[in-house]
């Protein structure tokens, strides 16, 4: 069976690209069978729920059948997606036709969960021995503010008042592809560096976590393991306080890290200790594209290109000032302006112009919000236009695909393309296409499947 490259865009991505072995002992745990379940796509879903109690292989032209006429695209991202997570195991019968099997520890793990109900390693202490836990709300302001200052000390160490305690040889770990530094000179932000700063608190998440388990195995730490915990983690509740005598000294390393990041918020009683979840760490086996999550915005741009942030946060001006001109501070608002300099000192440093217009519509202040757009257009134009100016042609790797059998194996893989968000260009006409180098690999499966 030919390797499906995997590109990790999310906790299933990395998930999907460990090898069989681990990925087997993953799934002898239930919590993690359902958070796989929880990722799928709807049809993927439908396929492991129909196949839960069948033990013996389904061939592949049976699951075809399952499907309406115009669902041949979604029902081969599912068959990809099942056989990259190692959930449906592929196989050739007598008559050299295609069939898939569940995992039987996957599917084992599953049947008890589903059937006999599942509890996790550990349950919530009683209110009796932790008496007085923060609020939701209070949990959040931590959560938010643990997170800032992390960001702040992976920026600069002198932006932070009070450094968090994660060592200095991890956070070098997460400052690698963030940060550069030349001979006897301070260090910058690179490329990806002013991008990462500019993105959701879900995409960041994911990025340093994702650099946290890439890492492990430099720190001793088994990746499987390490992931194992991070999903169980989260299905545990917000807010409830869970003893930290129940982790082992393996999972108690972890959690002193998560909390400095702001995923769990550590507490200390007078005989015993605990940590309490918060929306962070719950959040963590959801999609990013899932997340629906949505903090308050704090933005409001005028049509004369000034900006006013109403915001006490340190990080979000030094944010702003990666793109505009911060003119003034006041204890709760930040005043400045975009111009054609701030913004052609943000194109120099890597970041694009829809990733700044992107930023301030998700930040933008309630009051305007609701409008339709939240940006000014002549403010949107501009700053696209003045990116113009400078990048007259953009370079994409990408592949070229022609000579098509036909027009439904074409429009097949155009679909397929455009699921994966990967489709630059098509010429329905004489049947050719441009895809994106990430999706080359599932487009060339596609149309060998189609052969």
């Amino acid at each position: 069976m030919p390797e499906v490259r995997i590109i990790a865009k999310n906790f299933m991505d990395m998930v999907a690209s460990m090898p069989a072995m681990k990925l087997d002992k993953l799934y002898e745990n239930g919590f993690i069978c359902e958070a796989i379940l929880r990722s799928l796509p709807p049809l993927g879903k439908k396929y492991v729920l129909q196949l839960l109690h069948i033990d013996v292989p389904v061939a592949a032209k049976l699951l075809e059948e399952w499907v309406l006429s115009d669902g041949h695209t979604k029902h081969r991202v599912a068959i990809d997606r099942l056989v990259q997570l190692r959930v449906f195991v592929e196989a050739v019968d007598r008559k050299n036709d295609k069939t898939y099997k569940l995992n039987p520890t996957f599917q084992k793990s599953l049947q008890e969960l589903l059937v006999h109900g599942g509890t996790l390693p550990r349950e919530p202490m009683p209110s009796n021995i932790t008496v007085r836990l923060p609020t939701l709300e209070d949990l959040e302001a931590y959560a938010l503010q643990q997170w800032e200052c992390f960001l702040l000390q992976l920026i600069s160490s002198s932006l932070v008042e009070k450094p968090s305690n994660i060592s200095s040889s991890l956070m070098k770990v997460f400052q690698r592809r963030l940060l550069s530094q030349r001979d006897k000179e301070a260090p910058k932000l690179t490329e990806s560096g002013f991008q990462f700063l500019l993105m959701e608190t879900n995409a960041q998440l994911w990025y340093i976590i994702r650099e946290y388990i890439s890492n492990s195995e430099e720190r001793g730490v088994d990746a499987a393991d390490l992931i194992s915990f991070m999903l169980e983690l989260s299905f545990h509740v917000i807010g409830e306080a869970y003893n930290i005598n129940s982790l082992t000294d393996f999972q108690r390393s972890i959690i002193r890290d998560l909390a400095d990041l702001g995923l769990v918020k550590l507490q200390q009683g007078r005989k015993e200790s605990w940590f309490i979840p918060t929306k962070l760490a719950t959040n963590l086996s959801v999609s990013l594209a899932d997340s629906s999550s949505r903090k308050e915005g704090f933005v409001v741009v005028e049509t004369n290109f000034r900006v006013y942030a109403y915001s006490t946060s340190r990080l979000h001006c030094e944010i702003l000032r990666l793109f505009s001109k911060v003119e003034y501070q006041l204890p709760n608002l930040i005043v400045g302006a975009i111009t054609k300099e701030s913004l052609y000192n943000a194109f120099e440093n890597g970041i694009t112009a829809e990733q700044i217009i992107t930023f301030l519509q998700q930040n933008a202040h309630p009051r305007v919000a609701d409008r339709i757009p939240s940006v000014p257009e002549n403010v949107t134009d501009q700053i696209r236009l003045w990116e113009s100016d400078l990048n007259r042609v953009e370079m994409t790797e990408a592949y070229y695909y022609d000579e098509f059998p036909s027009r439904d194996v074409f429009e097949g893989a155009c679909d397929m393309a455009r699921e994966w968000n990967g489709l630059l260009w098509e010429d329905s006409k004489k049947m050719h296409m441009v895809v994106k180098t990430g999706v080359h690999t599932y487009v060339r499966e596609y149309l060998r499947s189609q052969k």
